[in-house]
């Protein structure tokens, strides 16, 4: 019988997944982590990008997109609280490549008034929306 832990991932908006899993990958402010059951107590800011739950021995996984947050492991418990989480199969290509667009257009016509970091944000989480949508396509082609 192989270990698990209890994982909690909530954003604003609603729960997106509560439940064990054998592993979670996550896109930590320094690097991607990998957390497994029994890691030792961390806490680490999250920027935009995929978490990985594998939930099964036979690498079943529920990708997460993220657009930041913070990430927080007890060696039982992992809690992400997301800015926004999303399903990778609610994810919106059309959706991700107009928001990269208005980003981009922003940032070619500021203003004297214009919020520079907001701008680059904005475009920093598109680019990983598109980012993790191309993987999941590549997966789903093989």
């Amino acid at each position: 019988m192989s270990m698990t832990f209890h994982v909690d991932i909530v954003s604003a908006e609603e729960s997106i997944y509560s439940g064990t899993a054998h592993m979670l990958v996550a896109p930590a402010e320094h690097g991607e982590v990998g957390i497994m059951p029994r890691h030792s107590q961390y806490i680490s800011l999250l920027k935009p990008g995929e978490i990985r739950v594998r939930v099964s021995d036979s690498g079943e996984e529920h990708n997460i997109f993220i657009s930041g947050g913070l990430l927080e492991v007890q060696p039982h418990v992992v809690t992400v609280l997301a800015d926004t989480a999303i399903r990778a199969k609610d994810l919106d290509e059309a959706e991700a490549l107009e928001a990269k667009q208005r980003a981009e257009d922003a940032l070619a016509n500021s203003r004297a008034d214009f919020d520079y970091a907001k701008a680059q944000s904005e475009l920093i989480e598109a680019a990983a929306r598109l980012r993790m949508i191309q993987k999941l396509r590549n997966s789903s082609n093989r």
